[in-house]
């Protein structure tokens, strides 16, 4: 009980917007609650005052007051469905979207830590299971429960004396159904996490499926995959089995309270203490209120489905990124981005980095040169803040970047990477983005040697890619990630292995829209390709995190024999 009210607590900040939207749906549910209970109160005049007495005047009476209370009972679900179906979808759109939103905010650390399915699985399954239970679920509650409360007073007030048999009864239920809730949190929780796997397998299966078709390992991951999904049904099974057993511990236990009523009514009823139609109606409202208590036991039970999903996701709303952002605007020109006794580490006593130094400038071209596992990506990481140092400082014009607000930051960095990121929308989107200049956009595929093959596809650069861009080839995917780097019009352009799927032609051509840039700009390229950077006019060499040497390719070629061997390699 207390994790549903540390829930109920966690959801009142969503819940307390929607008053005026509560208030109609209660008032729908109550009105209900009274057209059922009154309906079962009429069988005592309709036995005791038409059959019995043989009242003509209650004939005229009666028939359209059950008309009355059964339009009552149909018009206040109707109401209370539609508000309560209206804030639990819109309390749904809201978590989606505030988790998404933590999720953004999160440095890149934790997205290599979680994997993309779990997180997937949070964001769709969790939340389907809340929305059954905001939108669903917690009304039916509510109004089952008014339901209870009337029919109980009319129960009790048609005898008291057989409504003691009921009430003492009744609670008896409370322990074995408190021990099939707790059993159902145990098994929704296993059951959430194996679905997170089996989403977790298949989001891999598709982001491989290149390599899984020519290694012939579809059998393998298939094998893989039947061991999740194997799992789940099994938990599957356990959950309907958990809750199918709530129907025969209440049948049971209904069961036993009317063979008591029927037997203790029965006596009354023959020694004229209690009348026939009294005796009826109590029964009528005691056997509507079996339904009710049932589907309450029902939904108390499937609602520890909904608990479980919740703590996922709060865990996921309560996230606080560890790269937050400073509050200094970047200056609009840089001149110059330096690293001071810099030294990163992704893991405790792992240096990705150690004491480096150096500075890159305006109107220079930098190039960061080394082996796997150097550090090259690493500063890369550190310049976008990806990641913070654990030591030294990383400065622009002297200012400490987590000084810097972070996404004014981020705007001034035009980032290419080896790995293409494109989206299922237009040429021109993924480009300039939903607002796109058209003539910009060509401007920039020009300089990037795309507009040639982009004129050419079906719509030109209103083409829609699709996903990662597979209706097109890798070099021509990353002559359209250089198109975008060149349409931001940043100040700090980064390129990183970003040459490395075309061909040398076509290379030399995107390095001289380089060097122009680097004209007023700080320009930034990593290869393990010296060959090709060897014209930058600074070149720095990392090894096992730390800077070995510094300079012109004439000057390393003559004194850093690191920067030799990988030159004769390359």
């Amino acid at each position: 009980m207390g994790e549903d009210l540390n829930i109920l607590r966690r959801f009142w900040p969503y819940l307390k917007d929607y008053k005026l939207q509560f208030s109609i749906a209660i008032f729908g549910m109550v009105i209900s609650a009274i057209g059922t209970s009154a309906s079962a109160y009429l069988v005592k005049p309709v036995l005791d005052e038409i059959f019995i007495q043989k009242d003509a005047s209650m004939l005229s009476i009666l028939p359209p007051l059950v008309i009355f209370l059964y339009f009552l009972k149909g018009f206040g679900k109707f109401i209370q469905v539609y508000y309560t179906e209206y804030i639990g979808q819109d309390i749904i759109r809201r978590l989606r979207q505030n988790m998404l939103q933590t999720l953004l905010s999160m440095q890149i650390d934790f997205f290599i830590k979680e994997s993309s399915g779990n997180l997937i699985s949070r964001l769709t399954n969790d939340i389907n299971r809340i929305k059954e239970v905001v939108a669903n679920m917690v009304p039916d509650f509510l109004r089952e429960l008014f339901t209870v409360f009337a029919l109980m007073f009319v129960v009790i007030y048609q005898s008291p004396k057989l409504a003691l048999y009921f009430l003492f009864i009744m609670p008896l239920s409370i322990y074995p159904l408190s021990r099939l809730a707790k059993r159902m949190r145990k098994i929704s929780k296993h059951s959430q996490e194996t679905l997170a796997s089996l989403t977790t397998r298949l989001t891999e299966i598709f982001n491989n499926i290149e390599l899984i078709k020519a290694e012939a390992k579809e059998h393998k991951e298939l094998e893989r995959f039947a061991t999740d999904n194997n799992q789940f049904f099994k938990l599957s099974l356990k959950q309907v089995q958990t809750n199918e057993f709530v129907s025969p511990l209440m049948e049971l236990l209904g069961a036993v309270i009317i063979a008591l009523v029927i037997y203790v009514g029965g006596k009354e009823v023959i020694e004229g203490r209690m009348s026939t139609g009294e005796f009826f109606s109590f029964m009528t409202a005691l056997f509507m209120l079996y339904t009710p208590i049932k589907h309450l036991s029902k939904l108390y039970n499937k609602i520890q489905d909904a608990i479980v999903a919740s703590e996922r996701i709060f865990k996921i709303i309560d996230l606080t990124p560890t790269i937050t952002s400073g509050s200094k605007p970047p200056p609009k020109e840089p001149k110059k981005l330096c690293f001071e006794d810099v030294t990163l580490e992704y893991e405790e006593s792992v240096k990705a980095l150690e004491n480096i130094n150096f500075c890159f400038q305006r109107g220079m071209i930098s190039a960061i040169v080394g082996d796997s596992g150097s550090g090259k990506s690493s500063t890369i990481n550190l310049i976008v803040r990806f990641y913070d140092p654990v030591k030294g400082k990383v400065k622009v014009d002297g200012v400490n970047l987590k000084e810097i607000d972070l996404k004014e930051w981020r705007k001034q960095i035009a980032l290419v990477t080896q790995q293409i990121y494109l989206f299922q929308e237009s040429v021109a989107v993924n480009i300039g983005g939903e607002e796109f200049d058209e003539k910009r956009v060509i401007e920039a595929l020009k300089k990037a040697h795309a507009y040639e093959f982009v004129k050419k596809l079906p719509l030109g650069i209103n083409t829609p890619l699709k996903e990662a861009g597979m209706n097109l080839s890798g070099g021509q995917r990353q002559r359209l990630a250089i198109a975008r780097a060149l349409y931001k019009n940043a100040q700090i352009f980064i390129f990183d292995e970003a040459t490395s799927a075309l061909d040398k032609k076509a290379e030399q051509e995107i390095l001289e829209t380089i060097k122009e840039l680097a004209r007023e700009k700080i320009v930034i390229l990593i290869s393990h390709n010296l060959k090709s950077v060897a014209f930058a006019d600074n070149i720095i060499v990392l090894q096992k995190g730390k800077k070995v040497c510094e300079g012109e390719h004439d000057k390393l070629v003559r004194f850093c024999q690191t920067y030799i061997e990988l030159y004769n390699r390359s």
